[in-house]
């Protein structure tokens, strides 16, 4: 009996908002590449998206050979615990879909999976392209495509793995930095004298340099400390693996340092109250999505305000969920900028403990609770994100757009578990620092990334602008 694997994807560019899917066919044995599809398919939920290339991976499958057995791989929890029967299917608009989905193939014969979302790249490149071809009117061209080999692109080797305890990643910061060097022109002596010092850095160099690098993604996480109360998620920082190509030049020192130029600076804004806030309940991008309370938007406007007078924003992201992209609205109307939604931003999914409070946690599901304090593995209750996901997803999400945006200044809207995880691996900080941060509703906190991979942290949790 043959076997395949089905990976699939969907995004929209604002949730909802024009979307698109993608989805892939492998042989399980070989590991080829038997079919790919992706289609645009208009104004849609990111779930939705999802769904839709579930369902066209399966039939995908299917046509192939009716009789083999399927994983699929996903990196949407939300509909890999619904199809694997663990969740229940509450939203009108995925029902049918997932319906449709369980159709395709016998029960017995599909099995689900989730994986992290940076091993979904082809998937997600295969999404990324239809919806490219529907803003320009267009079609997927799957002759066109260039996803399969975006995926399997060679990574940049990181430095050595540290030898101490988790915290930033020691020598994570070759990659931003030969990023940056590399979207300089190649005759740009900086981009030259940081590739050069990248290449000389040793174990020893590497382990010196924890405490002021930038954190980037690898497979393994390392654990973090739990929150101290539902409303103050912490996370965990991922491990750093593969050993740098030494080189004969010597590092580069601080006193012989290039000119770095301007810093990519991160103004991390936390949304604005929701009625859930002040009542310490758990909210994270598995539950109701609550919106801005009456106090929530008008913390919304005050700290518009102060990023107004200041001026020094030049770009917005957000995450998706409802709260946030109402604060970010608030800020982009006075700064007259766009909004662009980055998933990358959101909240940890607290699974089944939505929308309770740590008693009613710890009264309800006491096992799970205790687990999942003790082990950044562990999963809330009904799935969801543990913090080591979350922490590899953040730094992921750091990593990208400290290269796309080198130089700028921009504001992510985002939420505690993020900002707490920018904040910790740019310090370089033990993962108990987590217990000793406070980050209040509409707080405003800045980090600085520099071209060497350093990173500065300027500000954290400013509510100056909500007394004034």
């Amino acid at each position: 009996m043959r076997e395949f694997i089905v990976e699939a994807d969907g995004g929209s560019r604002g949730n909802p908002g024009p979307a698109g899917y993608g989805s892939v066919v492998i042989d399980a044995a070989t590991g080829e590449t038997l079919v790919e599809r992706a289609e645009y398919i208009g104004v849609a939920t990111n779930n939705v998206a999802e769904y839709r290339g579930l369902v066209a991976g399966l039939r995908a499958a299917r046509e192939l050979d009716p009789s083999a057995t399927v994983l699929v791989r996903m990196d949407s929890k939300l509909v890999v615990e619904q199809m694997s029967g663990r969740w229940k299917i509450k939203h009108p608009d995925m029902k049918p879909l997932a319906a449709e989905a369980a159709r395709i193939l016998p029960p017995g014969q599909v099995t689900y999976e989730w994986m992290p979302r940076e091993r979904n790249k082809h998937a997600d490149r295969l999404a990324n392209e239809a919806m490219d071809a529907g803003k320009r009117g267009e079609q997927w061209d799957a002759g066109a495509s260039r996803a399969e080999l975006d995926a399997r692109s060679p990574v940049t080797p990181a430095a050595p793995e540290p030898s101490g305890p988790p915290g930033d990643a020691t020598a994570g910061a070759a990659k931003a930095r030969e990023a940056l060097a590399r979207s300089r022109p190649a005759a740009d002596p900086t981009a030259d004298a940081d590739a050069i010092r990248e290449k000389a850095m040793t174990t020893t160099d590497a382990d010196l340099r924890a405490a002021r690098t930038v954190a980037t993604p690898a497979p393994a996480p390392a654990s973090a400390p739990p929150p101290s109360t539902a409303s103050a998620q912490a996370s965990a920082s991922p491990v750093d693996s593969g050993p740098a190509t030494p080189a004969a030049a010597p590092s580069v020192g601080w006193g012989s340092a290039p000119d770095l130029g301007a810093p990519a600076t991160f103004v991390l804004l936390r949304h604005g109250e929701t009625p859930l806030t002040p009542q310490k309940r758990f909210s994270g991008s598995g539950g109701t999505d609550p919106s801005l309370s009456d106090v929530g938007r008008e913390q919304a406007e005050r700290v518009a305000a102060a990023l107004a007078r200041r001026g020094t924003v030049q770009h917005i992201l957000a995450s998706p969920l409802a709260r946030t992209r109402e604060t970010a609205a608030a800020v982009a109307a006075r700064l007259g900028l766009e909004v662009t939604v980055e998933h990358g931003l959101i909240e940890t999914d607290f699974g089944a403990w939505e929308g309770l409070t740590f008693g009613e946690v710890r009264e309800r599901h006491p096992e799970d609770l205790n687990a999942w304090l003790a082990d950044p593995e562990a999963e809330p209750t009904g799935g969801g994100e543990s913090f080591a996901a979350t922490a590899t997803r953040i730094a992921a999400t750091r990593d990208r757009l400290v290269v796309e945006y080198a130089g700028r200044t921009v504001l992510l809207v985002t939420h505690v578990t993020p900002i707490k995880t920018f904040v910790r691996l740019a310090l370089g900080a033990p993962p108990e620092s987590l217990f000793r941060m406070e980050l209040s509703a509409a707080s405003l906190s800045a980090v600085a990334y520099y071209a060497d991979g350093n990173a500065s942290v300027r500000l954290f949790n400013d509510t100056s602008h909500l007394r004034s």
